[in-house]
């Protein structure tokens, strides 16, 4: 190998788009890494190398078909794929085999990307766990549900990965792996073809690398090049400290790294100041578990009924518990996430971002559970865009990092302000 799979997404995009390297050779890197690595991070349930390699050729030998151009790309294996099995992290549908792609795919192929395989889903993006190991350590979980995503951006498999989130599926695998997760703005990235789990939460956006990658990946799916970050911006951003109403659930590692960042963004010139939700935020994180549960229930009716035991003693118990929630209690759910909403523009009226925890601590030990999404359940359901960045590594020796949450919408202010933090908190690739 010659190490062009350690590139970001933005460079090798540069490089081709320059013919300083091939899309050929960049893949050959990748597949190469995948065999090196697969048989202990176990992050693909397919791959299809040969036809990558056919489409690396012949994107090598036409001009730049878009943002993607000549770019390997994972595709969560919650996406419908026609030229790939589509599972969903489930055994009721192996050996599946959808007749389109998701639209957010055809987007990424019409934009020149190169579809390597599928990456491992937890069953149904909910809880229950695949063979995915955490490539930082292996005795570790990479988090979910966008599991084998994260392990295959974490391990330097490809640069670009898709993810999907309804508790805290990009943000806590990233979080655990070390990389960067970019969760967009509620509905910015269509969800057709995609899995759905829950109509009022799930969201399609990016693990990659560098913050910069993650929008360059978002820009294309989205049509939106304003994304784009070309260069640092030398916008200092006005950043809100907010620990959350889950604040007692942080462990020291996250603690201390939360803590020390908003003293090194202050010494870097940035405005930051504490910042306290309003009272009724405290409810959202029980909110979104009650929405999340009665959602999945409703939305996973025909497997419920018809396969269930084809089910994990994990999707069941969501199930039931989502079938004991009343319509009364999921709508006053509802009643209290419009209200909250309402109020973020105020909030944001004061700060460009909110700076808060990404995950409880490192990556738990084991892989027969994929952590706690406690600390994203709020910003999911609030549909503000949120950026995970890496920014040290706890006492184990595994990632911890923070969330840079945005107004909703705002996705443009909230990636260029993750990229200045990260730069000064973490680096970049």
């Amino acid at each position: 190998m010659s190490g062009l799979n350690r590139l970001s997404a933005t460079s090798a995009a540069r490089k081709l788009a320059a013919r300083e390297i091939t899309a050929q050779a960049l893949l050959a890197d990748c597949i190469a890494r995948i065999a090196e690595r697969e048989p202990e991070v176990h992050a693909w349930t397919f791959l299809d190398t040969e036809a990558a390699m056919r489409r690396a050729r012949a994107l090598d030998s036409q001009a730049s078909a878009g943002l993607l151009h000549g770019l390997p790309i994972a595709v969560k294996d919650l996406f419908d794929t026609f030229d790939m099995p589509s599972s969903y992290g489930s055994p009721i549908y192996a050996g599946h085999r959808p007749a389109w792609d998701a639209a957010s795919v055809a987007v990424a192929r019409a934009s020149g990307a190169i579809v390597v395989g599928k990456t491992v889903t937890t069953e149904f993006a909910t809880f229950h766990p695949g063979p995915t190991c955490n490539p930082r350590n292996l005795q570790h979980t990479p988090g979910g549900s966008s599991s084998g995503s994260a392990a295959a951006i974490a391990d330097w498999m490809v640069p670009l990965a898709f993810g999907t989130q309804t508790a805290g599926s990009i943000v806590r695998p990233a979080a655990y792996c070390g990389v960067v997760g970019y969760k967009p703005t509620y509905g910015m990235v269509t969800r057709v073809g995609v899995k759905m789990i829950s109509d009022m939460l799930d969201t399609v956006g990016a693990l990659a690398r560098s913050v910069p990658d993650v929008a360059l990946f978002v820009a294309a799916l989205a049509g939106r090049r304003e994304l784009l970050i070309d260069q640092s911006t030398p916008d200092v951003p006005r950043i809100g400290l907010c620990r959350t109403y889950e604040w007692n659930r942080a462990q020291p590692e996250t603690v201390a790294v939360f803590e020390d960042a908003g003293k090194r963004l202050r010494a870097a010139g940035a405005n930051v100041r504490d910042v306290t939700l309003p009272p009724p935020f405290a409810g959202l994180a029980e909110a979104q578990t009650s929405i999340m549960v009665f959602e999945v229930a409703k939305s996973l009716a025909y497997e419920n009924l018809a396969h269930r035991k084809q089910l994990s003693a994990d999707m069941t118990k969501m199930i039931d518990a989502g079938l004991a929630v009343s319509p009364q209690q999921y709508d006053a759910a509802r009643s209290l996430t419009r209200a909250c909403r309402a109020m973020l523009p105020q909030i944001f009226s004061q700060f460009d971002v909110l700076l808060a925890p990404s995950t409880a601590g490192e990556a738990p030990e084991g892989i027969a559970a994929t952590g706690d999404p406690l600390f994203n359940r709020i910003w999911t359901l609030l549909h503000v865009p949120v950026v995970h960045v890496p920014v040290a590594n706890g006492p184990h020796g595994l990632p911890v990092g923070v969330t840079i949450a945005g107004a909703v919408g705002d996705d443009r202010t909230t990636l260029r302000a993750a990229d200045w933090i990260h730069a000064r908190l973490g680096g970049s690739e």
